[in-house]
C-alpha cells in the first residue's frame, strides 16, 4: 500500500512532486519483480525441470564426449538463455522508461554499445567462476565451499583495487576536476578528515543521463571521489561541498573496507549453505563427475538467498550512509547545503518522497529524503 502524504513532505515538495515521484518508482519497483521471477523461472526450469535435460544433451552432443567442454557449453546456453529472457526488461528499463521520464541523454545505439560490453564482461567473469566452481567441486567434493570462498574473496579484493581503473573507463571518461573552487573544497576537507588525498574526478555522466550523482570507490592507490558532471554543472558550490563531504566521510569512516569484509564473510556463509543445499540434492558421486545443472541449482540458490538477505545488506548500507550523513556535516560545520543537496536530488531524479514502510526496509540502500534531512538537521543542531 502506498505510503500517506505526510505534512513533513508537503513542507518540502507539492503534491504533484510526491505522486510523479510514486509513479516513476512503482514501475522501477514492478520490473524489478518481474525480472527476478523470469530469472528465478528459467533456473527452477533448468535445474528440476525437463529443460535441463534439453539443455545437457544439447551441450554434450555438441561436445562429443569432452566433459568439462559439455560443463562450460551448458553454461553458455544458459548465460545466453538468462540474457535473452532480461534483454526486453532491461532494456524497457534502463532505455524506454528513463527516456519517457526525461532522464536519459543516452541514443538506442549507444545503449547497444553499453549492453554489448557488459555483456562480454559479465561472459568472462561469469566463465571464469564456473570453471573455479567446477574445479573446485572435483578436487574437493566434501568441502569445496571453502576453496570457493577463498576465490570469491580474493576476486571481491581485486575488483574493488581495479574496478576504477581497468572496468569503470570502459564505460565513462574520466578526468581530474579542474574548477579551482572545487578542487579548494576537496582540498579543506580532506585536511580536516585527516585524509590523503588520492582522486577527485569529474565523470561524462551527462552522454548518458541527466541525473546527479557521485561516489567513493577503491582501495590503496585507487581510492577516488567520482562526481558527475551534471552536478558540477548544475549544483552551487555548497552543494557540490555537500556531496564531495558525504564522500569524504565515507572514506575516513573506513566503509568500502568495511564492506569489501562483510561481502568476504557472506560469501562464506552463502557457500556453505549452498553446499549443503547440493549434497542433499546430488549423490557425493555425481557431484565429483560435473553435473551440469548443479550450476543452474547454483545460480538458483545464490539468486533466491541473495534476495532474502536484500534487507540485511541494505540496512547496514543504510546505516553507513546515516553515519557519513552525520560525519559530514561535522567536516562542513552545518547543514544547509546537504539540505538544499537532498531536496534537488530528490526533485531532479524523481525520488520517492514517502515511500512505503516495506520497500524502503527492503529494498533502499540510503535512507529515504525525509529521513535524511530530518537526521542532517538534528546532527547540525547538536553540534
Amino acid at each position: 500500500m502506498p505510503a500517506n502524504i505526510t505534512p513533513a513532505a508537503l513542507q518540502y515538495f507539492t503534491r504533484e512532486e510526491i505522486m510523479m515521484g510514486r509513479k516513476y518508482w512503482r514501475e522501477k519497483e514492478l520490473l524489478f519483480v518481474v525480472s527476478f521471477v523470469a530469472q528465478m523461472s528459467v533456473l527452477a526450469v533448468v535445474a528440476f525441470g525437463p529443460g535441463g535435460e534439453v539443455l545437457e544433451r544439447g551441450a554434450f552432443n555438441v561436445a562429443r564426449g569432452k566433459k568439462l567442454l559439455g560443463v562450460l557449453l551448458f553454461f553458455l546456453f544458459l548465460w545466453i538463455l538468462l540474457r535473452l529472457v532480461n534483454l526486453p526488461i532491461n532494456l524497457y528499463n534502463s532505455y524506454v522508461l528513463e527516456h519517457r521520464w526525461g532522464f536519459s541523454t543516452q541514443t538506442m545505439a549507444g545503449w547497444w554499445v553499453d549492453y554489448v560490453k557488459s555483456a562480454v564482461l559479465d561472459l568472462v567473469l561469469s566463465v571464469v567462476g564456473t570453471v573455479l566452481f567446477f574445479i573446485a567441486l572435483k578436487r574437493w567434493p566434501l568441502n569445496w565451499w571453502l576453496p570457493a570462498g577463498f576465490f570469491m574473496a580474493g576476486w571481491l579484493i581485486i575488483q574493488t583495487f581495479l574496478w576504477p581503473s581497468f572496468v569503470a573507463p570502459l564505460f565513462n571518461r574520466f578526468e581530474p576536476v579542474q574548477d579551482p573552487e572545487v578542487v579548494a573544497i576537496v582540498e579543506n576537507l580532506a585536511q580536516k578528515a585527516n585524509i590523503p588525498l588520492q582522486e577527485v574526478l569529474v565523470m561524462d555522466a551527462s552522454s548518458r543521463t541527466n541525473k546527479a550523482n557521485a561516489y567513493f570507490t577503491g582501495i590503496g592507490h585507487t581510492k577516488r571521489i567520482v562526481l558527475y558532471d551534471n552536478l558540477l554543472n548544475n549544483y552551487p558550490l555548497p552543494e557540490v561541498e555537500a556531496v564531495v563531504a558525504h564522500e569524504i566521510a565515507h572514506w575516513k569512516l573506513g566503509h568500502i573496507r568495511t564492506g569489501v569484509l562483510l561481502g568476504i564473510v557472506a560469501t562464506f556463509v552463502q557457500f556453505y549453505l549452498l553446499a549443503l543445499v547440493l549434497t542433499a540434492y546430488f549423490p557425493r558421486w555425481q557431484l565429483r563427475n560435473y553435473p551440469p545443472r548443479a550450476w543452474a541449482l547454483a545460480l538458483l540458490f545464490i539468486l533466491l538467498t541473495s534476495f532474502v538477505a536484500n534487507p540485511i545488506q541494505n540496512s547496514i548500507s543504510r546505516y553507513m550512509e546515516r553515519a557519513a550523513d552525520i560525519e559530514s556535516v561535522a567536516l562542513i560545520g552545518n547543514a544547509d547545503g546537504a539540505v538544499a543537496l537532498q531536496l534537488r536530488l530528490a526533485r531532479s531524479n524523481r525520488s520517492d518522497i514517502v515511500p512505503p514502510a516495506f520497500i524502503e526496509w527492503f529494498a533502499y540502500t540510503h535512507p529515504s529524503t525525509l529521513r535524511r534531512i530530518e537526521l542532517l538537521q538534528s546532527s547540525a543542531t547538536l553540534r
